[in-house]
């Protein structure tokens, strides 16, 4: 498992993956605004690489700006692993990355050229999302504690760790497809209500198992704590956000209660899914797959060295 450390790769990655969360918050703007359609065309903006800014064309037209600013850097990230990667498949998983972000240009111009149908434009959100744990993935991949010597560990409760966060991870990821074509009204609400119920059971009982088996392990109690954290403040975003499409459904154009409240609940949702992602890597890097129950105490000598 040991990999040679290259910092520079490293803290590329970290910015290419804060790049694309800011991305995030600009297409979370552009929904929430009704911004989609500000601009007709695709690639120019009303023919031109500089249109006005006013109204909606402020949002949308800025979403593209950073998208094509987080392809550029994902062209550097993919040429850079195929570089000096020795590991192949981290050199498909950068190609993989900038597969992902042209297909999300090309979605993206389907969604304004098709004027917006609800499956285009919740596979745009959708891929979005993808992408981004993709890069995230690369940047704990890339990291020195990812390619430095951790003890091994047996999990000593059922169902394993491995196995919750599989499925926490599916039911996270799942989740977001339903948020988005919700926003996008493919459908109503109640899929994603249903949704948000099992991926908090999931949360809490994957923060959980974490907490109890792994106090004495600092990465995986962070992991769980962290977890914790952004379900409950989700949750409450959700309601908040619902409670306002609700109360402006009476204004002629989205308020800034709606927006504000909308776009964070969006982004949050990726952090969910981001940490949720790290979680998962962290628990397959750091358990064993056996079923050998490890003496707590040895296991704390492990992590001591």
């Amino acid at each position: 498992m040991k990999t040679l450390y290259n910092q520079a790769l490293h803290r590329y990655a970290v910015f290419t993956a804060c790049c694309t969360f800011v991305l995030l918050i600009a297409g979370a703007l552009v929904t929430s605004n009704d911004a989609g359609l500000s601009i007709p065309d695709w690639p120019l903006a009303y023919g031109s690489l500089t249109p006005p800014m006013v109204g909606g064309i402020r949002y949308e037209f800025t979403h593209r700006v950073i998208a094509t600013c987080v392809g550029l850097l994902t062209i550097g990230l993919a040429a850079w692993l195929s570089q000096v990667e020795k590991r192949s498949w981290m050199r498909w998983l950068g190609w993989a990355a900038l597969g992902g972000v042209i297909a999300q240009g090309i979605l993206g111009g389907m969604t304004v050229r098709m004027f917006q149908p609800p499956p285009v434009s919740a596979a745009h959100a959708t891929l979005a999302q993808l992408f981004f744990s993709t890069v995230v993935a690369i940047a704990v991949f890339t990291s020195s504690w990812w390619s430095g010597t951790l003890p091994e560990m047996d999990d000593p409760g059922s169902p394993r760790i491995r196995t919750l966060v599989v499925w926490t991870l599916a039911a996270v990821f799942l989740q977001l497809i339903l948020g988005a074509a919700f926003r996008h009204k493919g459908f109503g609400i109640i899929p994603h209500l249903i949704g948000a119920v099992i991926v908090t059971i999931l949360i809490f009982m994957t923060a959980g198992a974490l907490k109890s088996r792994f106090a004495d392990v600092p990465p995986l109690r962070s992991c769980a704590r962290y977890l914790h954290i952004l379900i409950g403040v989700q949750l409450l975003l959700g309601a908040g956000a619902y409670w306002s499409r609700l109360y402006s459904a009476r204004f002629p154009q989205p308020i800034g209660v709606m927006v504000g409240l909308t776009v964070v609940h969006t982004v949050t949702g990726a952090l969910v899914l981001a940490v949720t992602l790290v979680t998962t890597l962290m628990s397959y890097r750091m358990l064993r797959a056996g079923s050998a129950v490890e003496n707590p105490a040895h296991r704390s000598e492990q992590v001591a060295h």
